[in-house]
């Protein structure tokens, strides 16, 4: 069944998921790429390095848990792994970086051993890793099951400043596959041609001609074709003898009166996907979220109707919902709540009530909740707020005093923006707690003010927030100030205001088969 685990996902996976039961696996491990690295980089003693690398040292750290994880990895995983990680360290010192590949080789190990013989792996990454990771992965997959390394051009980025290098606008995506009989489909991509404008009408461009159907066309060498494929060819309308005598094979395009479209086989260079800030619908706010467009043309090129794709790093769920549109069954992971609650509430604006999975990981019962605050207050936190559609605030010591969540809504077309104030305890609650978030809701002059309890709140708590009176909007009355216990919340209670106005989380656009990427209509270029 469909999976989604909250969790790490190297314990996902030694725990949940079994050998050789995935056919493709996508990851694009978190680091960060939206400011200048390139430092001259401390090591832990206060030390130099002397290679100028890029940090991951806002995601990663040479810290005890890196360490450990080192020496585990050394001691216990495959060997060309071993000789990799100590040349590693060899040469990058106890370096952030070193952490992050300390971190990632477990990781990689185990995709490896849950993939089907002939599974495919593709890692997303910025160009600072790639030439570590290509590495690793050698150790891991062996050199020999390194099919590509593609480049992804995201199109209208931007220089922020003035800067004394080439702005960076591509990404990389390193293609492996485990032996065996890998699956792979050629795709293809729809370059649009304009037609050249001559005495007031449009002609073809001089590279393409028509046939005697009116059909347009181009041709290109006869290359390593058969004489039997030749023949089929033949047969099929789509051969050109030149006035020598050379064989040269068609390919037919599309056109409407100003252009042509023709099919163009996909390389290892992807320039014709564009950056998510530049698809406009898809866009949830996430920092790192890929375009849709590039990960079902992975899941399509490798993998089959009914296989199983795995994202290990599932962040806001591009995968899982390209996945689910191309019916293949999927496995996300992912160590943050709020992850899980934005992908959850993706699938729901997407698939609506059609689609069936299980999540694994989350708080099911008080007693739950109360091990995942005792274990980590902040994902509790942003666990219970995704339960009501809250954003969670942003995490300074300076900002937002006394509040952990917001709700942002309209209830009236011409009218401004209102908002909820959420407070999130886990520990013991009294009235003063109330009257705190009362002086916090006339401070963010809100309309609503909520607090959400994992202890059952007392009597006291209830009256003191009915004094605080009612919100109305065309729906009707709602209390100012709402006590939600999580036993409410698990029970599907919800916050008392205008839902349908609700415009805190972008919605994401519904699914339709018939618009997901799909093989193209063209005549393969083989």
């Amino acid at each position: 069944m469909n999976t989604l685990y909250y969790g790490d996902n190297l314990d996902v996976l030694r725990r949940h998921i079994e050998d050789e039961s995935v056919h493709l696996v996508y990851l694009d491990p978190p680091f960060k790429t939206n400011q200048d690295y390139n430092i001259l980089f401390a090591e832990q003693n206060g030390a130099k390095s002397s290679a100028q690398i890029k940090a991951f040292g806002d995601t990663w750290r040479w810290d005890q848990a890196a360490a450990a994880a080192y020496q585990d990895i050394v001691k216990s995983g495959p060997q060309k792994v071993s000789q990799a990680m100590l040349a590693f360290r060899l040469f990058l010192g106890e370096s952030s970086v070193l952490a992050y590949l300390a971190m990632m080789a477990p990781r990689l190990v185990e995709l490896h051993r849950v993939l089907v013989p002939g599974g495919a792996l593709y890692v997303h990454c910025d160009c600072a890793a790639s030439h570590y990771l290509k590495l690793l992965l050698d150790g891991v997959f062996g050199p020999q099951n390194f099919r590509n390394e593609i480049t992804w051009t995201m199109r209208g980025i931007g220089r922020k400043q003035r800067i004394r290098k080439f702005p960076v606008d591509t990404q990389v995506l390193l293609y492996y596959t485990k032996p065996g009989q890998s699956v792979f489909h050629e795709q293809t991509w729809t370059e649009r041609i304009p037609k050249q404008h001559k005495n007031g009408q449009f002609l073809l461009p001089k590279a393409y001609r028509r046939d005697e159907a009116g059909r347009v066309y181009w041709t290109s060498p006869r290359g390593d074709y058969t004489d039997e494929s030749i023949e089929r060819l033949r047969k099929e309308g789509r051969i050109h003898v030149t006035r020598t005598g050379k064989i040269r094979i068609k390919y037919f395009a599309k056109e409407d009166e100003t252009s042509i479209y023709v099919a163009r086989t996909v390389s290892n260079s992807w320039h014709d996907i564009p950056d998510i800030l530049r698809t406009g619908a898809e866009r949830l706010g996430y920092p790192t979220q890929k375009p849709e467009a590039l990960l079902e043309r992975i899941i399509l090129a490798s993998s089959n109707k009914g296989d199983v794709v795995l994202d290990p790093f599932c962040g806001c769920g591009t995968t899982i919902v390209a996945a689910q549109r191309l019916e293949r069954r999927w496995i996300g992971i992912d160590i943050t709540q709020l992850a899980v609650s934005l992908v959850k509430r993706r699938l729901s604006d997407a698939f609506g009530s059609e689609i069936a999975y299980q999540a694994i990981g989350e708080p099911v019962d008080i007693a739950s909740a109360r091990a995942l605050a005792q274990q980590d207050w902040f994902q509790f936190q942003c666990w219970a707020l995704g339960l009501v559609g809250a954003r969670p605030v942003e995490q300074r010591k300076d900002a937002n005093k006394g509040i952990d969540g917001r709700i942002w809504f309209y209830d009236d077309p011409q009218g401004k923006t209102k908002q909820i104030v959420l407070l999130v305890k886990s520990g013991r609650t009294s009235v003063k707690d109330v009257r705190d978030l009362r002086s916090v809701l006339e401070r963010e002059c809100a309309e609503i003010g909520v607090l959400i309890t994992l202890q059952e709140p007392g009597k006291t708590m209830f009256t003191e927030a009915a004094a605080a009176g009612f919100y109305s909007s065309p729906w009707g009355r709602h209390p100012r100030l709402q006590i939600l216990t999580v036993a409410d919340l698990l029970k599907a209670k919800r916050i008392d205001f205008p839902e349908a106005t609700n415009i805190t989380l972008r919605r994401a656009p519904k699914s339709d088969p018939h618009n997901a990427a799909q093989q193209s209509e063209f005549p393969s270029l083989e």
